[in-house]
């Protein structure tokens, strides 16, 4: 089990005659994330309506802000008990044996235009044995065609983009992937969260988008971009692509300033929390 603290400082200035805001920030509650205690706060006196989506446990916050400065600001506490499987027994789920909850991310999306990657897929992996370790093939050829490089890509950038551009982002990782997969008929959806242990070469703590897919019944993680440490993802949202991932949609007229994060593992004789390590086991936090 790992314990990790997290913080997300949010900074606008709102236009006349003010803006609303979606927020996707929050930890989702799932069978092995649990949220041992979370604060919220807002600097303008203003009315919130909260959502959790039933399928995906996706936390979302509505508010409509007045013009003028607005801070926003969340912390929590999250316990990660990760359900951990030998890779090689995890299997595929055929696609006559799918929930239906689970069908919509056989499907291509705007970033994930799978049904135009249906040819590459079957050429690079059709042939393989089906199953966790085949959607590990997947992971290791999206690194090995993609090079890490900040700034390289956009709010428009697609799978195919990053396939023809060759660099990307860990969203444009991750879009690559999610096509990859939905091509061969493996469900597979865009996470967002924060991350423990990636590279501070990197620069400031940040959002980080990975993969999920599901297998065996389950959604287990991926991180394609391989700068960070599965085992220290803490999970926010989820959705098709990052259409459905972003974690502030703003309607109105609003200057912003970048997100301020921070991410500690919490670890304490005697208690049975560890720090964030990569391990070769099947994860899921689902």
């Amino acid at each position: 089990m790992v314990r990790l603290h997290f913080s997300i400082a949010l900074q606008y200035e709102v236009g006349f005659p003010g803006a609303d805001f979606i927020f996707n920030i929050q930890a989702a509650r799932t069978r092995q994330q649990t949220i041992q205690s979370e604060q919220l706060s807002i600097s303008q006196p203003v009315t919130t309506l909260s959502h959790t989506d039933p399928a995906n446990h996706s936390r979302s916050l509505r508010l409509s802000a007045t013009p003028g400065p607005l801070s926003v600001r969340y912390e929590a506490t999250v316990d990660i008990a990760h359900h951990a499987s030998p890779a090689a027994d995890v299997p595929e789920v055929p696609v006559a044996h799918l929930p239906p909850e689970v069908l919509p991310y056989l499907y291509p999306s705007r970033y994930c235009q799978s049904d135009r990657l249906s040819n590459l897929a079957m050429a690079q992996f059709g042939a393989l044995p089906h199953g966790h370790t085949r959607v590990q093939a997947i992971q290791q050829w999206v690194q090995s065609q993609v090079t890490f490089k900040s700034n390289t890509s956009n709010s428009t950038t697609s799978a195919l983009d990053t396939l023809t551009d060759r660099v990307g982002v860990c969203r444009d990782f991750a879009h690559l992937m999610i096509a990859v997969c939905r091509a061969l008929n493996i469900p597979a959806r865009f996470t967002t969260g924060i991350d423990y242990g990636a590279d501070p070469a990197l620069g400031p703590t940040d959002f980080h988008a990975y993969v999920e897919a599901y297998l065996g019944h389950r959604w287990y993680l991926f991180d394609p971009s391989g700068t960070a440490i599965p085992m220290g993802f803490i999970r926010i949202g989820t959705g098709r692509d990052a259409a459905d991932g972003s974690f502030a949609t703003i309607f109105g007229s609003v200057a912003s300033l970048p997100p301020v994060i921070a991410i500690d593992a919490i670890t304490q004789p005697g208690q049975p929390w560890q720090t964030p390590v990569h391990r070769t086991e099947a994860l899921s936090t689902a």
